[in-house]
C-alpha cells in the first residue's frame, strides 16, 4: 500500500473515531461547538507544536510569502476555523455520526477537485469524473436513507 493511501486511511479512521468521542463529549457537557473546537485546537497545538520542532529547520523557501498565506488562509482560516466550526456545529445537531462524517468528508474531495480544476493544476479524466459522480451519488443515498428522529 502506498504511504499516501495508508496515511489517508489513518486520517479517516482517526477522524471517525475522534468524531465519535467529540460528539459524545459535546453532548454530555452541553459544550457549544466553538468551545469544543478551541479545546481540540489547544490540545492539538501543544502536541503538534512539540513534535514539529525539528521540522522547522527543513523549510525550503521561508521567504515565500504567498506559500505561507496559502497555508494560513487555506489551512488556518478556511479548513481549521470555518471547517471545524461547521463540523462541530453539525456534530451537535446531528443524530447520526455516520451521516455527518460521510457528508462532510465526501464534500472535501469534491471541493478540492473543483478548486484544482478551476486553477488548472488538477488533471481530469473519465476515472476522476466517475469518482466525482460516485461521491455525489453516495451523498444522495446517505441522505435519502437517513430517517431523522423527532
Amino acid at each position: 500500500m502506498r504511504s499516501s493511501i495508508l496515511f489517508a486511511v489513518l486520517a479517516g479512521v482517526a477522524w471517525g473515531v475522534g468524531g465519535y468521542f467529540e460528539k459524545a463529549g459535546l453532548r454530555s457537557l452541553g459544550l457549544p461547538p466553538i468551545a469544543g473546537i478551541t479545546l481540540r485546537t489547544v490540545v492539538a497545538m501543544i502536541i503538534l507544536g512539540l513534535l514539529s520542532i525539528p521540522a522547522w529547520k527543513h523549510v525550503a523557501n521561508p521567504s515565500n510569502i504567498n506559500a505561507w498565506l496559502m497555508i494560513i488562509v487555506g489551512g488556518g482560516v478556511v479548513a481549521g476555523s470555518l471547517g471545524m466550526w461547521s463540523f462541530y456545529s453539525s456534530l451537535t445537531a446531528s443524530e447520526n455520526l455516520g451521516v455527518t462524517l460521510a457528508v462532510a468528508f465526501a464534500c472535501s474531495p469534491l471541493a478540492g477537485t473543483c478548486i484544482g480544476l478551476m486553477r488548472g493544476d488538477q488533471p481530469f479524466n473519465p476515472k476522476i469524473a466517475l469518482g466525482i459522480l460516485a461521491i455525489v451519488g453516495g451523498i444522495v443515498l446517505i441522505q435519502l436513507s437517513h430517517t431523522p428522529t423527532k
